[in-house]
């Protein structure tokens, strides 16, 4: 994997990306709300060579940093479109966990014609419909509650809380310590994720996927409503859902073999 950088008016973003060929299929991978590209290491090894990948460290996440506040969800979608154009990526399917699926709806909202597939592992949908005013007004006040409560705790919490397999709980943990003693950014990094979330849904936006596409969910993912919303996603949409046994919300970093050949089969699906 190469590592390049993509300049914005806000910072720089870091992404990794190892191409056989920039018109093959692209597995563009997006992780969740404060993981890092690390999150994707058993898929990047599993499907390097056999299409091109792509991974990258969100705006203000890990390498990714400095960078300013002052974007929203659409923003990240566009800066990941100039990611691809240029690597000269023709043909991306988003593969987004939690935080990297709201991306990926996004960049269908904007570039549903680039769209080839989208994968969405542990998230939920965007439009309107699906979330509560309650649901809504606690995204937007997360910032403090991340900046109040003892580190250690929520250290403890952001791994176990995520994950089940003790690969992905150590994954979870390595990045979450990049923000050790630097608790502020880390609330901050959250509490704007979610709010910027929150405004994206009340833009009441059509968000449709007109691509090839599978929902991913973990059994026992307890991460907000997750698994009331793809019930609800699947039921409506008609999308795909596979449920992953003995998996949490990161269930990419679970199961991952079982996620690989559920990602694979919707790409040689499309070959």
């Amino acid at each position: 994997m190469n590592e390049r950088t993509y300049s914005t008016p806000l910072g720089k973003i870091h992404y990794w990306v190892h191409l056989i060929s920039p018109d093959a299929i692209t597995l563009v991978f997006l992780p969740g709300l404060t993981a890092d590209h690390r999150l994707f290491d058993k898929q990047i090894v599993y499907f390097e060579g056999k299409y091109n990948v792509l991974v990258w460290d969100a705006p203000g996440h890990a390498a990714s940093w400095p960078f300013a506040f002052d974007f929203d969800l659409m923003d990240k979608a566009r800066w990941l479109d100039g990611i691809l154009e240029q690597e000269g990526i023709t043909k991306p399917v988003i593969v987004g966990q939690s935080m990297g699926g709201y991306v990926g709806q996004a960049y269908a909202q904007i570039y549903h014609e680039k769209l080839k597939g989208f994968v969405s592992i542990d998230s939920a949908p965007l439009q309107r419909k699906y979330m509560t005013k309650p649901e809504l007004w606690l995204l937007k006040r997360m910032e403090p509650v991340y900046r109040h409560y003892p580190w250690k705790a929520l250290l403890e919490s952001g791994t176990k809380g995520v994950a089940l397999s003790e690969y992905g709980r150590n994954l979870m943990r390595d990045m979450m310590l990049v923000y050790d003693g630097d608790q502020e950014r880390y609330a901050k990094l959250s509490g704007y994720g979610y709010r910027i979330l929150a405004e994206a849904v009340e833009r009441d936006l059509p968000y449709e996927i007109k691509c090839p596409a599978l929902l991913i969910c973990g059994e026992q993912d307890k991460a907000g409503s997750c698994v009331r919303y793809n019930k609800a996603w699947h039921k409506d949409t008609g999308i795909p859902l596979e449920w992953i046994k003995d998996a949490g919300h990161n269930s990419n970093t679970d199961q991952p073999e079982i996620v690989n050949r559920l990602i694979e089969r919707l790409a040689e699906g499309m070959r």
